[in-house]
């Protein structure tokens, strides 16, 4: 009974005292009680600490006799990405800075002689264009036309605008017009002061409104509408719809009081590339009111049904 009692008691003592051990000094013992012999215990594997920094103030509660904020090297060493900054040659995320010149040739078409009388073979042409940025653009505008048959022979205008953007899709535009006009060798010249509002309004029809007041008070208006229809990813169908209204009689310009005009169009074209597209169409114009018996005055006829062949083009 001797023989077996002392290692048993041997035993209990080893393991009480390294039950006291864990619990006085916190060093992790590996005890495997399933086996009979008993093993050294295991060397405890403590976290790398990469610095020690001593704090001039210990934490409350409980804390080893040295207090200390221990610092790992994902907290020290490691640096953020989004706070590193960016690359010098790397682009700004929105380039909205950066100044752009583009023009667009909307129309630029050719009429055919289509009856007989003073009719002739006439064109037009509506183009415009600018240059800046998002949010301040310099707008250069050009529209006229040859029209034997209508109000006069020359109708040229010209316009050069400050744009500056005002909400998503509108652009305000204000600055000066000078328009011409030749008929039967006359020519009449005048400037005019303009405000107006250009962007892109509710299923996508492109727009442009203005006012315009020339060097005598004269007060006129004009509104465009446009609409781009993709029957294929080439072929496109446009609508397109202007009038012009004044308060004023201006008989130089053969322009009356009230509303002086509808023009509707529509034009079919074909975009070789996206920056070239010749196209066709047919275009009505129907002049109105006091315009419509001036233009008869002149000899012009104020309703006109025309067919057009041109290109439109943009860069």
């Amino acid at each position: 009974m001797n023989g077996t009692g002392a290692p048993a008691r041997f035993s209990a003592g080893l393991f009480a005292a390294a039950l006291a051990l864990l619990l006085a000094d916190g060093i992790a013992v590996t005890v495997i009680a399933a086996q009979p012999s008993i093993e050294s215990p295991m060397t405890p594997i403590k976290p790398r600490v990469a610095d020690t920094v001593p704090s001039a103030k210990a934490p409350a509660g409980p804390t080893p006799s040295k207090a200390s904020v221990t610092v790992g090297p994902s907290i020290a060493q490691q640096d953020n990405p989004s706070d590193l900054p960016p690359p010098r040659h790397w682009p700004a995320p929105v380039n909205d800075q950066e100044h752009r010149l583009f023009t667009l040739v909307d129309v630029l078409e050719y009429r055919p002689r289509t009856g007989g009388g003073e009719s002739t073979n006439d064109y037009r042409w509506d183009i415009e264009g600018w240059y800046g940025g998002d949010y301040n653009r310099l707008w250069f505008k050009s529209e006229g036309q040859q029209d034997t048959a209508f109000k006069a022979d020359y109708d040229v205008d010209f316009q050069l605008l400050y744009g500056r953007f005002i909400q998503k899709y509108y652009d305000l535009q204000i600055g000066p017009r000078v328009e011409t006009q030749t008929f039967r060798g006359r020519n009449e010249t005048r400037g005019l002061g303009v405000i107006g509002i250009e962007g892109l309004v509710p299923y996508n029809y492109e727009f442009e409104s203005a006012l315009f007041i020339d060097q005598n008070g004269a007060v006129s208006a004009r509104l465009s509408l446009t609409k781009d229809m993709l029957l294929t990813q080439r072929l496109i169908f446009q609508t397109r719809f202007e009038t012009n209204a004044a308060i004023q009689r201006v008989e130089e310009f053969t322009t009356g009081s009230g509303l002086n005009n509808l023009e509707f169009g529509v034009r079919l074209r074909y975009e070789i590339r996206r920056e070239f597209a010749p196209y066709v169409g047919i275009s009505l114009d129907k002049s109105l009111g006091e315009t419509a018996t001036l233009v008869r005055q002149e000899g012009g006829n104020p309703s006109q049904i025309r067919f057009v062949v041109g290109v439109r083009a943009w860069f």
